[in-house]
């Protein structure tokens, strides 16, 4: 045998012996549902105009369905300073980028902010530093990461509130309601009339639909236990390509256990995004 392919072969032999080894949860293209644990990110840093710093984190839930309740201590803090720092204690599946900020002072230098999460076992951590290649402009998580078409485009975000709950009770349904504006901006896009297709041949090359016009979607943020929403489709608000002014998005929200819920609604004009939170105090049902 060839001396070249013997040695190839004894690579991939060792290779497959050492995938053999190898945890499951170490090879990739295995998927679990739960059990998983969830690695936090340093996202970048703003620079404020009064000097100060905003550091951006987000988070990587490796489970497909498990959402993991990890209530802000030893399990869930930021250091240095209290280890309640209003970030996450409900983490929905996958990967979720600029989920929450942490303001600086002006003189923090080379400093370190960390965020640590243990769960399954396993502890996690991400490090914030004012590296300069680190650096963000709030646009860029407005707009999920497109900076295209850039600062001078006249699209502007949308605005959010949301009303506050005066009160809600374990199992029972509350109303949630989002307020939004809008310029109106980016119009709708108008397709090209398609070819005709000759008799005799299939077409392949179907481009998808760009969604357009303000849309909002809510989710939960902190909260001991799991929030069922009504839906959690995005919902249309008002005419595509029209400003909206006084526009209401409505849902209802169910609570499985007394606690105090932060949840969180996501105004999209489907170019740039805006986020508002409720806190909502759930008691035991009599």
């Amino acid at each position: 045998m060839n001396r070249y392919l013997r040695l190839a072969l004894c690579s991939v032999a060792a290779l497959m012996a050492s995938a053999q080894t190898l945890p499951p949860t170490y090879i990739n293209q295995t998927k679990f549902n739960s059990g998983q644990d969830v690695v936090p990110s340093f996202d970048g840093w703003l620079r404020n105009p009064d000097g100060t710093f905003t550091m951006v984190f987000g988070y990587m839930n490796r489970n497909y369905q498990e959402e993991p309740v990890i209530p802000a201590g030893p399990d869930n803090k930021i250091e240095p300073g209290p280890v309640d720092q209003a970030q996450p204690t409900y983490f929905l599946a996958r990967r979720h980028a600029w989920v929450f900020q942490v303001k600086v002072p002006a003189d923090w230098g080379q400093k370190e902010l960390v965020w640590t999460i243990t769960a399954h076992g396993r502890t996690e951590k991400a490090y914030a530093t004012l590296q300069m290649e680190e650096e963000i402009i709030p646009r860029l998580f407005m707009s999920r990461g497109s900076l295209s078409p850039g600062q001078d485009d006249p699209n502007q975000p949308p605005t959010i509130s949301i009303e506050p709950v005066s009160s809600a009770i374990a199992g029972n349904a509350v109303t949630l309601t989002a307020l939004v504006t809008d310029d109106g901006l980016p119009k709708p896009h108008v397709p090209k009339p398609r070819p005709a297709i000759e008799p005799g041949t299939v077409q392949t090359n179907a481009a998808p639909t760009r969604r357009s016009g303000l849309s909002v979607s809510w989710y939960e943020y902190r909260g001991p236990a799991k929030v069922t929403f009504d839906s959690t489709d995005p919902m249309r608000v008002g005419t595509p390509g029209e400003p909206i002014t006084g526009g209401k998005a409505v849902t209802t929200a169910r609570f499985s256990q007394p606690g105090t819920y932060v949840l969180r609604a996501t105004a999209n004009d489907g170019a740039l995004s805006k986020e508002a939170e409720v806190t909502v105090t759930v008691t035991r049902q009599d």
